[in-house]
């Protein structure tokens, strides 16, 4: 059977997407078929978020078993598969294993898109060749930083990890949720004020998504208020956080941005939270955009889902945050902090693990929370802690199971009650910020979007619930109905309007409107037909989630187990609840979710590790 042929059998069975066979036909028809099978494995590979393709995985994959399995071996058959990839690759013209301009590059056995390469390596040079040391005055910071930290007979890694982002260009700050990222920054960015004294330091804030920008504005902003600063230096700190895109001015209609290498941002310092949600192409463009002397400072959960496109950047990059710091490093620490700051034994990477810091301590789930011990449990992959957990009881958790309809009715049935608080302050008509204020302290998570178990199917059970219960009136043939939540999911920087920003539908005297929270803290709203591209948020992916926060979370997992429910699923999910989780799950499922790991390929990690 001709290989094409074959190929598009493989998209009948969901093997390949068509855009992955004509990426193949476009650049390798005039190659040998085992050239054209690479292309369309490396573009599907890219697709689920792989950096790179590994030439050992160009083979059947062991995994796939009935039709799919065998249309898959037919293919790796009728292409001819050599025995050595790197040679067959080397002579194609579609492969480029050196400088040479080719859609697809070969570098160390592993296989990239020419523009993921460029992205990788772009990052790559960034984090190791231009993180150099910052010259500071170490008696003036080590007084700063003793006036803003408390003393402690231990080592304070907040105090340490202000120390390494005021005395490094480049620095990441890696912690789980309470372990005090904002309240670290919020002192680091007072040091920078007080160091730079009468010279102006321009400071800016940013978060992947409209929701995280809202967030950090909002407790970075209290985190200041609280600093002992004059009234003079707090007008130096910034007041608001603006998402990614608004930050580099993403033009409409148009991948480009107003801001890169040959117009870079006018600024001096640049904190970005949330920054495992940044994928490759996004971090490369930003670290294009910096000034030659801004410094930047990313705060992330390296833990976390990776971002739902290509890359896990934050996640490769703190690889290496438990490797210790280099000996003169630790020293220089040790000295601004008053505390004896461990060396690490490992060598490599030494530009790369001076840069990182790892908060460890949790201040908002106490020995008791079961939120916090779920956590932990889950971002172990401790199968036995979670099974204590899931036999006793806590205040801040419900573990329900989710096998039988009358168990879906129940879950339903919380999910309304979940948002009472929201649908009481609708029939009072409340003002649009006391409205999207309650909205934000429930909110239903998923793990998929089709299907029963998954948004899609929640977001229509929950509709139907609310007409049959008289909580609403949904209209016949139209979309819109007062109290609709919906989540933005394509970028509109006209309206200032991006992926993940949360609005909520309400009737006034413009008649119907949608009202979304601003970054700088204020409400705006818009007409339902100016909106971009959107879905009505009763319930929503955990992915898109992230950079929220929510008094109760609830979430929900498929009845059978499937490979998007991952160990950094679960976590995240659970992460996103300040007060109370309700967890819909069969305790089997779980138990397999937190040992299974989101994979994402990429050589970032291998091309630290060659460093010295």
């Amino acid at each position: 059977m001709h290989l094409q042929t074959l190929l598009l059998d493989a998209v009948a069975h969901k093997l390949l997407r068509p855009l992955d066979v004509q990426f193949a036909m476009m650049v390798a028809e005039r190659e040998h078929p085992a050239v054209m099978l690479a292309a369309a494995i490396l573009s599907r590979d890219a697709g689920e978020g792989h950096v790179c393709l590994p030439l050992s995985r160009l083979a059947p994959d062991p995994r796939l078993s009935g039709k799919a399995r065998e249309i898959w071996t037919q293919l790796f058959a009728c292409a001819d598969v050599p025995d050595d990839w790197d040679t067959l690759l080397a002579q194609s013209a579609a492969v480029s294993c050196d400088d040479q301009p080719a859609p697809i590059i070969l570098r160390d056995k592993l296989l990239y898109l020419n523009r993921m390469w460029r992205n990788e390596l772009s990052v790559a040079r960034f984090f190791s060749e231009q993180n150099q040391p910052m010259e500071v005055d170490e008696t003036r910071l080590a007084e700063i930083l003793n006036t803003l930290f408390p003393s402690s007979d231990e080592v304070d890694w907040q105090k340490v990890a202000a120390a390494v982002a005021l005395t490094r260009r480049i620095s990441v700050i890696s912690g789980g949720p309470g372990t005090g990222k904002t309240t670290t920054v919020a002192k680091l960015l007072a040091a920078l004020v007080q160091i730079a004294g009468h010279e102006k330091c321009r400071i800016r804030l940013a978060a992947p998504t409209g929701k995280a920008a809202a967030r950090l504005t909002e407790s970075l902003g209290a985190a200041m208020r609280r600093l002992p600063l004059s009234d003079q230096q707090k007008t130096l700190l910034p007041t608001d956080a603006s998402t990614l895109h608004r930050l580099l001015g993403a033009q409409p209609g148009s991948q480009r941005m107003r801001y890169h290498a040959g117009n870079p941002l006018h600024l001096d310092v640049l904190v970005v939270d949330e920054a495992s949600m940044i994928d490759l192409p996004m971090m490369s463009r930003l670290i294009d955009a910096l000034p030659a002397h801004g410094r930047i400072i990313f705060l992330g959960d390296r833990d976390q889902l990776a971002s739902v496109e290509a890359g896990a950047v934050l996640g490769d990059i703190c690889a290496w945050v438990n490797h210790g710091y280099t000996p003169a490093r630790a020293a220089e620490l040790s000295r601004l902090t008053g505390s004896t700051v461990p060396a690490g034994e490992q060598n490599g990477a030494g530009a790369l693990r001076d840069s990182l810091c790892l908060l460890q301590k949790s201040y908002r789930f106490g020995s008791q929370s079961g939120i916090g011990q779920l956590a932990t449990a889950v971002n172990g992959g401790d199968k036995h802690l979670l099974k204590t957990i899931c036999t006793q009881a806590f205040e801040d958790i419900a573990l329900k199971p989710l096998r039988t309809q009358d168990e879906y009715q129940l879950m339903l049935e919380d999910a309304l009650s979940g948002y009472a608080h929201y649908l009481a302050l609708l029939r009072e008509h409340a003002e649009p910020e006391a409205v999207l204020t309650a909205f934000s302290q429930f909110q239903l998570l998923c793990a998929l979007r089709e299907g029963p178990y998954g948004v899609s199917g929640l977001n229509a059970q929950l509709e139907q619930m609310l007409v049959r219960k008289r909580h609403m009136t949904l209209p016949r043939h139209a979309r819109w109905y007062p109290g609709r939540p919906v989540m933005i999911a394509r970028n509109d920087s006209a309206l200032g309007l991006f992926n993940g920003d949360i609005g909520v539908a309400l009737e006034g005297e413009q008649g119907m409107r949608v009202w979304f929270p601003m970054p700088d803290g204020t409400v705006k709203s818009f007409h339902p037909g100016r909106l971009p591209e959107h879905d009505t948020a009763w319930a929503m992916t955990v992915h898109k989630s992230q950079g929220s926060e929510f008094d109760h979370a609830a979430l929900i997992l498929p009845a059978q187990s499937m490979p998007l429910v991952t160990r950094e699923l679960v976590y995240t999910a659970i992460t996103r609840a300040r007060q109370h989780l309700s967890l819909y799950a069969d305790e089997k499922l779980l138990a397999q979710a937190v040992v299974t790991r989101t994979e994402r390929r990429s050589g970032l990690t291998a091309f630290f590790a060659a460093l010295r």
